[in-house]
């Protein structure tokens, strides 16, 4: 078994990449900015528009990071995967509304296909074209075998897929799909015939949901029926990564707006920050999140180093991070006093991106119980 590398192999490109990334969106989607563009509107009946800057999105197409983990024979640029959680922490800090994650998350399903019509694929996704998975049956499983789709003897699709993340800003879907010879993966155009996107009503504001439901609608084949669960099942250490990457940046971005105005905020003639119930539970949250970005990036370097371990190190970063976006989200609240539950105060933003999040892929109970299989099952 090979070693991982030192510093999780975040070597100087890594370096280089999360710190342009940082400066783009500190410059480009500040927290006035978001607010200003997802939640200016506070009505309940509000029209459930999916609202983002796909001027941004061109930007960052330029700027290479959906071509980050796509390989160079691919026209990719074949970074390691620690350097695509790198980029998801920096979206969650900021909850930048894009489709981002959701094409990073389509890429390492479409790395581990064998199919030219996989490479082709992720060709596009290097060029820029927003990708989302569509693995999800109506029950809310996404695991390898689950499925509300199938395959007519034609090759065409029906069925439901359900929580596809970030649908409407994506313009071609990966879709799980059941056969008599078993489950295959299919690449589906956003404007395929026969195709209907069904938007959801969610919590966050930063991104949307969508079930998609498919009558007799053409489909590229990128894994064979048979080889999609293996796919899925290869590919998912790095989606539960790129969750609780994300978790991990809203999570700082919380704990430093928390403490600044801890340091600000007046009472009993001394800052928030002077009393222990208020210090002592941001030290808490600090230390939540370095555990989860640890055990992150250690499950993002063992995908390319160990990838033996991999599931089993993503499954504990998912966790550990579902935990401490719970945490972090109320204490932000809870210290912001008065103003904390309000529409104006834009710690609801980053609250709700974390409670979204936190149960996505499974939340913290549920990694758990399949931790306590995978460790059992190993001993005995």
């Amino acid at each position: 078994m090979a070693e991982q590398p030192k510093n999780f192999g975040f070597g100087e490109d890594e370096v280089m990449l999360r710190d342009s990334a940082r400066k783009f969106l500190s410059d480009h989607c500040s927290s006035d900015t978001l607010h200003r563009m997802v939640a200016s509107d506070f009505n309940l009946d509000r029209p459930n528009d999916c609202v983002w800057d796909q001027g941004l999105w061109q930007q960052i197409v330029d700027l290479g990071w959906t071509a980050v983990c796509v390989p160079e024979g691919a026209g990719g640029i074949g970074m390691p995967a620690v350097a695509a959680i790198a980029l998801a922490e920096e979206v969650g800090r900021t909850a930048f509304p894009s489709p981002l994650i959701a094409t990073l998350s389509a890429t390492f399903v479409l790395n581990a296909c064998d199919s030219a019509a996989a490479t082709a694929a992720l060709t596009e996704i290097a060029g820029g074209k927003a990708t989302a998975l569509a693995l999800t049956n109506a029950e809310g499983e996404w695991d390898s075998a689950a499925t509300d789709v199938r395959v007519n003897a034609d090759g065409r699709l029906d069925g439901l897929a359900a929580f596809v993340q970030d649908a409407r800003k994506c313009a071609q879907f990966i879709v799980s799909a059941r056969s008599d010879a078993g489950v295959g993966l299919y690449l589906v155009s956003a404007a395929a015939d026969g195709l209907t996107l069904t938007p959801d009503s969610v919590i966050d504001l930063t991104r949307d949901q969508a079930r998609l439901t498919f009558k007799q609608v053409d489909a590229i084949e990128l894994a064979a029926p048979g080889t999609g669960s293996a796919a899925i099942d290869a590919a998912l250490p790095g989606l539960l990564s790129l969750v609780a990457a994300d978790m991990v940046g809203a999570g700082e971005w919380l704990l430093q707006t928390t403490v600044e105005y801890a340091k600000t905020r007046v009472q009993f003639d001394r800052p928030l920050g002077f009393f222990q119930a208020v210090k002592h539970p941001l030290v808490n949250v600090m230390l939540q999140i370095d555990n989860a970005k640890s055990l992150t990036y250690h499950a993002a370097c063992a995908i390319d180093h160990e990838p033996a371990e991999a599931l089993r190190l993503a499954r504990m970063a998912k966790s550990e991070a579902s935990d401490m976006a719970v945490f972090s989200s109320s204490r932000a609240v809870q210290f912001h006093g008065g103003i904390g539950f309000t529409w104006e105060c834009y710690v609801h933003l980053f609250f709700k991106r974390q409670m979204h999040n936190q149960v996505l892929y499974g939340d913290a109970k549920y990694q758990r119980a399949l931790l306590a299989d995978l460790i059992i099952g190993k001993a005995a």
